[in-house]
Parts: C-alpha cells; structure tokens; sequence
C-alpha cells in the first residue's frame, strides 16, 4: 500500500523523523548530506525515488537559513531524480511573521520563502500553526495548514483542570482561544497589549475578561524570547489568576527565554517537538514537550492515498 511512499528528512529535526518513521512503519530514506569546507550544502539521494511520493520533514528553525537551504537543495535533488511528487513537511514555518509590508522599504519574507519552494520543485506544503494564516496565500501549490489545537486539547483534558479561563495574548490570536475554551467548557480573557520599541518589548495594558481565582491557560502559536508571555502571566497574577499555563507549538525559546519562564509564574509551558528542544529547555521543570509525530504520521498516509487530512486536525466547523 505504500511501496511508493518514501519519506526524508534534512538535519533541522531528526529525532521528530525517526519518531514519524516509526508510527507510520516506514524507514526513513536514504540520503548523503553534510558542508563542504567552504560552507556549501551538499545533497545526494541514495535510493531510487523515479515515480515515488515523497515527503521531507525539515522544520525551518535555527540556524534558519542553513535548514531552509537544506531543504531548497533536497527538493531539487528529489526533482532532479525524478519523483512523482514532493511535500515539503515544515512544522515550523520561519519567515512566517514577515508576512507584510508594514514599513516603507522592508520586504515580506514569507512570500520570498513560498516562491523559493516552488521554484526548487516542491508540489505541495505541510506545516503548523502559522504565525498569520493569510501566508498560506502566498503559495500558488496546495498547503496543509494544520492545528497543534486538538493535540494541546487532549493533554489538558486529560490533567482535568477546574475553573479555567483560556487566554489569548492579543486579539489577534482571539478565534483560537475562543475554539479552545468551547472544547474546555471555559470562559475567555484577551490580552490587550502594545509595541514598545523595536526590540520585541511588550507593555500588557489591560486583561478583557475576569480571571481573578481562576486557571489560565494562555494559547499561543510561538513562544520565542518569551517576553510577551512572561509579562502577560505577570498582569493575570496581577489581576489574582490562581495558576497559569501556557500553551505553544512552536518553542523557538532564543536568548534568555528559558531562565524568563523558569521565574516566571508560569506553572507550566507546554510545547511540542516542531522544534527541537535546546539543553536548557530540556533541563527545565517548567516546560513539557508535547509530540507531533504520531498526527504527522497519520497525515502523510492520508496525502499519500489521497484522503483527507482535517478530519485529523478538525477545528469548529471545518470540513
């Protein structure tokens, strides 16, 4: 059933590759991929893949350019030997906040990034929880957009929490808390906060909804220095939130980011494996990795035998 199934993967997040091999009892394939001397990538297939579907999980996290590179030549390499059809499984999009021209003069990256993996030979996109969905927009190929949501649902539900508000760190991100909350029976609370600056501070103005006594969970897509986040369990403890969780796909964590959350009062983030975590993360008692393996598995079956994917990732009403 799936003999002309073969996936890949670069070197941005192996340890979640292996991890999908297994569910889907399927070998990653073969490939040869290392820098040569002067700093240039180098790609070799090493099995037959003419007429094959193909799939290459590679996360464009850090070092981001390396990992989109990687991907860019792995794409042509795959094209180059004759696939039948290439996804690139990206289940962290970077470049995704850069996804408008919001100042005279700066470009937007995330359309650059599409038109690059079409032009490298890619026929379709898997990825995750992008930072503005209108980025699926810029693709003139099919993209899988699909939800961490259900998986966060799941893991919460299953720690059976009482008396919670679900908390959106900005309107922007109001439909996912919203969804969230009618899954937990809960109410909502939005965070109204503003720019200072251009070095990613953030000021929280005010909490939109009552959280005094209760559990929060804040619901994000990226937790990078994790500012915002920090200062926004900061203003619920300020407004007599009881506990406070946080919920985050993608677990960029730069910087100081780790040492932010473990003073914060944060009870506990949780993430999932899009990204691998860094030693610091992996040492801290307050951030718990979540994997996508076992859905990204089941998604690439269904691709393959041309089945739907969003009865896997099903929000609201979507069909």
């Amino acid at each position: 059933m799936y003999s002309k199934l073969r996936i890949f993967t670069g070197n941005a997040n192996q340890e979640l590759a292996y991890r999908v091999s297994e569910y889907a009892d399927l070998p990653l394939s073969k490939r040869e991929l290392f820098k040569f001397s002067n700093d240039n990538s180098f790609v070799k297939i090493l099995e037959n893949v003419r007429g094959y579907d193909v799939f290459i999980i590679q996360p464009t996290c850090k070092p981001v350019n390396d990992n989109l590179m990687e991907l860019l030549i792995m794409i042509d390499a795959l094209r180059r030997a004759s696939a039948s059809r290439i996804t690139a499984v990206i289940p962290y999009f970077a470049y995704a906040r850069s996804d408008k021209k919001d100042q005279p003069r700066v470009p937007i990256t995330a359309k650059l990034v599409a038109n690059l993996l079409s032009t490298a030979g890619a026929d379709r996109v898997i990825t995750f929880d992008l930072h503005a969905q209108q980025v699926q927009g810029f693709f003139d190929i099919p993209v899988d957009h699909l939800s961490m949501l259900p998986l966060f649902l799941k893991y919460f539900q299953s720690i059976n929490l009482k008396n919670v508000v679900v908390v959106s760190p900005d309107t922007g991100g109001t439909d996912r808390a919203r969804w969230f909350a009618q899954q937990l029976d809960a109410s909502i609370a939005i965070g109204d906060k503003r720019r200072v600056g251009n070095e990613g501070n953030v000021e929280i103005l005010r909490i939109v909804g009552d959280v005094e006594g209760k559990t929060t969970i804040i619901v994000d897509d990226i937790i990078d220095s994790a500012k915002s986040t920090v200062k926004m369990a900061k203003a619920l403890k300020k407004h007599n939130a009881e506990r406070i969780y946080c919920a985050c796909t993608h677990p960029v964590l730069s910087g100081n980011s780790v040492e932010r959350i473990n003073k914060s009062s944060i009870h506990e983030c949780v993430v999932t494996d899009s990204i691998p975590l860094n030693s610091e993360a992996k040492q801290s008692e307050k951030i718990k990795q979540l994997s996508i393996a076992s859905l990204l598995a089941q998604a690439i079956k269904r691709i393959h035998n041309e089945e739907s994917v969003s009865v896997l990732f099903k929000i609201g009403n979507e069909e």
